[in-house]
């Protein structure tokens, strides 16, 4: 679920739309004259953003402590490759009917920084339905809940890194980070590596919303290249006729090309 509609102090959700576009303008600014002045580029989001009113309280504020990988797997969900059914890919087809909306496919690679392809990759998808809505008690905003349409979904990646997704395309949503504050449309990843201590969080978008510059989550990463390698691109051979439109989107785990993760901050 979500964590946008978190709770936050009432004055912080009177901001305008256009308060938060001029902060998110002036510290893009700040940063670019940082870059002019042979400053390093920022491939990551800021932790603390303050057009994104919560994000103080969305990552540790204290030293972190290494734990032991093997104890923790003793209390942690285990999984086989046998557990992980293909038709899990499907999210259109969970429940009895089908779902209301846009029929897309997304597929790509889960790379190293080399561009080598990362196989056997757990990746677990979440999203909000073709109106918005989440399937969870948080989320109450006034869209209906589609009886046909969780909007959680989970595949290995194969050989060559690949995973694909059929899903429903997800709707913008509005969220109290300040008034009348909309997210863009989104897709939650979640990769998990070797074991369960080893997980990164990242999202997808979809290109051209509108969205985009009023957003201080995705805006968040100052960069502007750094931005543009979260949004997926439409891809023709991934359509099928009369059924889907296809979306392609490949996931870098490290190197200078990396895909933005989460590493250490609450989902959202």
């Amino acid at each position: 679920m979500s964590q946008d509609n978190a709770a936050l102090d009432p004055a912080a959700t009177a901001d305008s739309q256009a308060t938060i576009s001029s902060e998110i303008q002036a510290a893009h600014a700040s940063y670019a004259d940082a870059v002019a002045a042979g400053g390093a580029r920022e491939t990551q989001p800021r932790v603390d953003f303050a057009p994104y009113r919560s994000s103080l309280l969305r990552h540790p504020t204290k030293s972190l402590h290494h734990a032991d990988p093997e104890t923790i797997e003793l209390f942690s969900p285990a999984f086989g490759e046998r557990d992980v059914h293909p038709l899990e890919a499907d999210l259109t087809i969970q429940h009895h009917g089908e779902p209301i909306g846009e029929r897309i496919v997304v597929a790509g690679r889960v790379l190293d920084g080399d561009g080598r392809p990362v196989a056997g990759q757990l990746v677990e998808v979440w999203q909000a339905n073709a109106a918005g809505r989440y399937v969870h008690k948080r989320d109450q905003h006034p869209a209906p809940i589609d009886p046909n349409f969780t909007g959680v979904g989970r595949a290995l990646t194969g050989p060559n890194g690949e995973y694909r997704f059929t899903t429903i395309k997800p709707a913008p949503y509005p969220w109290k980070n300040h008034h009348n504050a909309w997210r863009p449309a989104h897709i939650h990843f979640s990769l998990f590596g070797t074991d369960f201590t080893q997980r990164m969080i990242t999202q997808m978008y979809f290109p051209g919303d509108p969205l985009f510059a009023l957003d201080p989550i995705y805006q968040s990463i100052t960069d502007l290249k750094a931005r543009e390698r979260l949004v997926a691109s439409y891809d023709h051979e991934l359509t099928s006729h009369e059924w889907s439109t296809g979306y392609r989107w490949d996931i870098v785990l490290t190197g200078s090309n990396r895909t933005w993760m989460e590493n250490e901050e609450e989902d959202h």
